[in-house]
């Protein structure tokens, strides 16, 4: 539907003013039919599907009837889990930019409570908070629930869902009676109404149609992994269907920078995107994804918004999100203009439960597989290197390197034997650190989880595991030589570089790099060892911090590489 823009919805200028700094031009359906009404001081009871703007419809008119001259709180929002409840704030905080002393406050369990309260002491006049906490705050007195001029309850049905009922009829019951209450939810069950009842005050109710959510072009798919194993199982997803272009979705910056330098250090050509990388360098990053310098662009949903490329494969939520919606934005990057696509995504345990609200939200299937082997793997890789050389064999653009091969031949080498061997350097030159993959050792939970899940919750199981034995860091140094047969010259500290022998590093190629990046005295290096996926470097005590700084960004042969202090075997 066609909706007017927002200077057209009785909002004062400060949020208009914010709204046109944040690039939004119109507001969605819900915004349009909620803000009027909801600024008049009408109740409300809005229903509509989650990511469809509604934070922004009840943000808005709470914003607009807030006084920021007054330090207590005026404007109550309730949200299900504590991630939303950020959420919600983070957009209280955007939308209220132009507001001179708003002071709005996120309340949730899982938190220190002294924070909390040391924020609503201060003057918080927006709370926004899960029910269970806030109801703790209310007895203990350090919420004043006495002057809400507005109550919010932001998914009203998954709150009751999620068994609040009583903490929410408690909260509702201590607010002022003449107070405004708007309740949006993305379905109008019998709790809900029974809650608009109770303590609504003859609301408007508005109400959006859905929309489908999934493009029938992006083939969707989930696989079981713990944690610890997430980065092998990516690449070796990766290994057998290399895409020209991939997006890694986290849910946090940590994330973020854990997974890329887990990528590179494997060979991936990969970057990242999140909160705090400047504007600059974002724009330097998506120019080399799209000119496909980088073939995988690991990202948080804040830093992915506006990404607009068509020629991506495949989309993995290495991280489930919490919020359905933003499960539907990620996998709306593939499958564009008409192409297929891939939306993989990695789940373990109770994270089971968010699948299955993620199927119901958009109303399709997303099928379970199984782990490709090692073997799987390495077949695959064999596949894709034979059907290059055929091509390549087919259009005859490649030099015949006939004197090489004469040589060869007058050496006693079968033709057959040098085929062999240069295809054997090609698989070691593209091939990934692997390691093993702890697999779930339960097969009865598997097959009830394959069967349809509608009506059988799989099996909770927070028990200790024997196999949960803590493992060494993945992204530490692998060693894939011996180690103990090499000297250290006293007064030098053993650097690991995570390029090697099959990567083509050159020894010189190193010390250069380094004399270059890093500023070094010439001859101060010490001993320099190549193993196939690493090297050592020895470098004077005083220099390592100046190394391991001046060499994070750079390059060797045109490859990022990590350098750190060497921890030696494990």
């Amino acid at each position: 539907m066609d909706t007017p823009p927002f200077s057209e919805l009785g909002l004062p200028d400060t949020l208009l003013a914010a709204i046109e700094t944040l690039g939004y031009e119109r507001p969605s359906p819900i915004q349009a039919m909620s803000i009027p009404p909801a600024l008049l001081g009408k109740d409300l009871v809005g229903l509509s599907a989650t990511g469809s703007g509604k934070t922004a419809a009840f943000t808005l008119p709470a914003l607009a009837k807030l006084d920021v001259k007054q330090g207590y709180p005026q404007v109550l929002i309730l949200c299900p889990t504590r991630e939303l409840a950020v959420q919600v704030c983070e957009e209280v905080h955007r939308l209220g930019a132009k507001m001179n002393g708003l002071h709005a406050t996120p309340v949730y369990g899982g938190a220190p409570i002294d924070r909390q309260l040391r924020a609503l002491r201060s003057g918080a006049q927006l709370v926004v908070g899960t029910p269970g906490r806030l109801l703790d705050h209310l007895r203990r007195g350090s919420f004043d629930a006495s002057r809400i001029k507005m109550a919010i309850l932001d998914e009203a049905d998954r709150m009751l869902d999620m068994g609040f009922k009583d903490e929410m009829d408690e909260l509702l019951a201590a607010l002022p009676a003449d107070r405004q209450t708007l309740f949006f939810s993305a379905t109008m069950n019998p709790g809900v109404s029974r809650l608009i009842q109770k303590f609504g005050n003859s609301p408007e109710v508005i109400q959006i149609e859905q929309k489908a959510r999934t493009v029938s072009t992006v083939e969707q798919s989930y696989f079981e992994v713990r944690q610890r194993s997430k980065v092998e199982v990516l690449s070796r997803i990766l290994d057998m269907n290399p895409p020209r272009l991939g997006i890694i979705f986290c849910n946090t910056k940590r994330s973020v920078d854990e997974c890329t330098e887990d990528l590179v250090n494997r060979g991936y050509a990969a970057d990242r995107l999140h909160g705090d990388i400047t504007q600059q360098m974002r724009e330097r990053v998506l120019k080399r994804f799209r000119d496909g310098a980088v073939e995988i662009l690991v990202a948080t949903d804040v830093a992915a918004r506006g990404l607009d490329i068509e020629e991506i494969d495949i989309v993995f939520n290495y991280d489930l999100p919490t919020d359905p919606e933003d499960y539907v934005h990620r996998i709306g990057r593939t499958g564009r203009a008409g192409r297929s696509g891939r939306a993989v995504s990695f789940v373990y345990g109770r994270e089971i439960y968010r699948l299955q609200s993620i199927e119901r939200y958009t109303r399709s299937v997303i099928k379970r597989e199984r782990i490709p082997s090692v073997e799987q793997v390495e077949g695959r890789r064999a596949d894709l290197i034979f059907d290059d050389l055929k091509e390549r064999l087919e259009s005859g653009k490649f030099d015949s390197y006939q004197d090489n091969i004469d040589r060869l031949l007058e050496q006693g080498h079968t033709p057959t034997d040098i085929a062999g061997a240069l295809v054997t350097m090609i698989r070691e030159a593209s091939g990934r650190e692997g390691s093993a993959i702890e697999e779930d050792r339960e097969p009865e939970r598997r097959e009830r989880r394959e069967a349809p899940r509608r009506d059988d919750r799989p099996q909770r199981d927070d028990r200790p595991q024997r196999d949960d034995r803590p493992q060494r860091d993945d992204r530490g140094p692998r060693h894939d030589g011996p180690r103990d047969i090499i000297p250290q010259e006293s007064g030098m500290t053993r650097l690991f570089l995570s390029l090697g022998k099959t990567h083509g590093v050159m020894a010189k190629e190193i010390v250069g790099m380094l004399y270059r990046e890093a500023g070094l005295p010439d001859g101060c290096l010490g001993r320099i060892t190549l193993f196939p996926k690493h090297s050592l470097v020895d470098v004077p005590e005083q220099f390592v911090g100046q190394v391991i700084d001046r060499t994070r960004n750079a390059r060797l042969r045109g490859r990022p590489f990590r350098m750190d202090v060497d921890r030696g075997p494990a």
